[in-house]
């Protein structure tokens, strides 16, 4: 992956260019992560940048919470619900109890986690109830 994004120097902070929500961004380690991830996203798995939706409110409950990246489907349906952690946070049960409750929400089939050295996809399986994770994550338009 050749991943080699915009920044710039501002009096207060390092900026990153974020072409989905097509501004400046403060360049946070979990901000790194989700830029690579919303550029894997858009080249290697061929998502339509006008489909993908970042840092998202989602209602859950009487909270709301906020969804790192949202991928769509053409008649804006939530597909996948992406959330990144910076590179030094481990990917643990919690991480994905937090993503799921999005998903009480969302009810999307796709799931992914990434720090950035690790990524973790999961894909609702209604027969059984159960996420299935997978090893190769395919094409947008095979989902």
């Amino acid at each position: 992956m050749n991943f080699t994004p915009r920044l710039r120097d501002t009096e207060r902070s390092k900026e990153i260019f974020d072409p989905v929500r097509k501004k400046y961004v403060v360049l946070t380690p979990e901000e790194w992560v989700r830029q690579q991830l919303l550029y894997c996203l858009i080249t290697e798995y061929e998502v339509p940048q006008s489909l993908i939706g970042v840092e998202i409110v989602v209602p859950l409950g009487k909270r709301s919470l906020r969804a790192d990246i949202i991928v769509y489907d053409r008649k804006a349906v939530p597909l996948l619900i992406a959330e990144c952690k910076a590179e030094n946070v481990k990917i643990d049960k919690q991480t994905f109890m937090q993503i799921a409750g999005y998903n009480l929400t969302l009810q999307v089939p796709w799931l992914l986690v990434s720090n950035g050295r690790q990524l973790y996809c999961c894909k609702w399986n209604p027969v059984s109830k159960e996420y299935d994770f997978v090893t190769q994550i395919p094409k947008y338009n095979e989902w």
